[in-house]
């Protein structure tokens, strides 16, 4: 489970060019914020948007919708360390819930699946796309996320492993 953070602005793949070449961008940075609780295994997605903050309200609001998904099956969400998810609200909201909070150490985004998500979403829906308004911005990235499990399946198959690279032999250099 993570938060992503889409802003209704400029975003450029890659651009050259011999000439001026003038490029249409919307106006305003609006943001559209998704919170995300990524199945590993099925690869769907359940969020919660808005267009204003993620806080303990929506991590709540996510976690409700979960457990109604896994009703007498264990389950464990694995967040970062956002304050908002460590809060007591969250907490106990998940314990009554009977969901497991794992968390992942401070600074690695890398160990979080849906971290590759987020990645792939802008991909699909930011790269040196132009959308007109903001409705129809965030209705491109909540198709992308609503079909993660059947026509993105293919491409997010090889991207949402459950292989981590890992180091055995560990040497530490004292400088």
């Amino acid at each position: 489970m993570d938060a992503a953070h889409f802003v209704f602005a400029p975003f450029l793949g890659y651009l050259w060019s011999f000439s001026r070449l003038f490029v249409r961008a919307p106006a305003g940075r609006k943001r559209f914020n998704v919170l995300g609780a990524l199945n590993a295994i099925t690869h769907e997605v359940i969020t919660v948007t808005n267009d204003t903050y993620i806080n303990a309200q929506s991590v709540c609001d996510l976690l409700r919708p979960l457990a109604a998904l896994h009703i007498n099956l264990p389950l464990t969400l694995v967040l970062d360390n956002a304050r908002y998810q460590k809060c007591m609200v969250v907490q106990e909201l998940a314990t009554s819930l009977h969901i497991e909070l794992l968390y992942l150490p401070s600074y690695s985004p890398n160990l979080n699946l849906i971290e590759r998500l987020w990645k792939f979403v802008k991909k699909q829906c930011l790269y040196s796309k132009y959308y007109a308004d903001y409705e129809t911005f965030t209705q491109a990235i909540s198709h992308c996320l609503q079909h993660t499990h059947d026509l993105h399946k293919k491409e997010l198959d090889s991207l949402l492993t459950l292989r981590f690279q890992t180091f055995e032999k560990v040497q530490i250099i004292n400088v």
